[in-house]
């Protein structure tokens, strides 16, 4: 008996990051957030995004595991919440790169790269890559997907 597309997507970790990952606005919200923006409001102003899908994605950021929600009160005003960056959330910097090198690449605006990546300490630019246990680099051409132990997918 094979194992039906359900059970495949459970045990799939690009599908279950998806869960979380996978709406439209999401990412851009993460993105937001590295740049130091943590409040609805901030979020709304630079995404021009609708408050009930704001709020539908920030729910689903925050049962993720990738923001959670801080109390803040401004001065004379009611306590509201803030979201900030989990080490979940940090994590996804690198996804975040992979994204922007794709999209300079095969979605070039005509303007240039909108943010670059670089070593905090020294300003040098970094890149994402496929690094080998010892240490190489190697490139996607290089890299084969196999089935892993929690695979459903059968070596025959």
């Amino acid at each position: 008996m094979s194992a039906t597309p359900r059970e495949r997507n459970a045990r799939c970790s690009i599908a279950r990051s998806l869960e979380v990952l996978g709406e439209k606005w999401t990412l851009l919200v993460v993105r937001e957030a590295f740049f130091g923006y943590t409040r609805f409001a901030d979020f709304r102003a630079r995404l021009g995004i609708a408050p009930d899908v704001l709020t539908a994605r920030l729910e689903t950021l925050v049962e993720g595991g990738v923001l959670e929600r801080r109390p803040y009160r401004d001065a004379g005003q009611r306590q509201r919440d803030e979201y900030v960056l989990t080490e979940a959330g940090r994590e996804l910097k690198t996804v975040l790169g992979a994204f922007t090198a794709w999209g300079d690449v095969h979605r070039p605006s005509g303007f240039g790269p909108s943010v670059r990546y670089v070593e905090e300490a020294t300003g040098e630019p970094v890149r994402v890559g496929f690094v080998t246990e010892d240490g190489r680099e190697i490139g996607p051409d290089a890299v084969a997907l196999v089935p892993g132990p929690g695979s459903l997918t059968s070596a025959a």
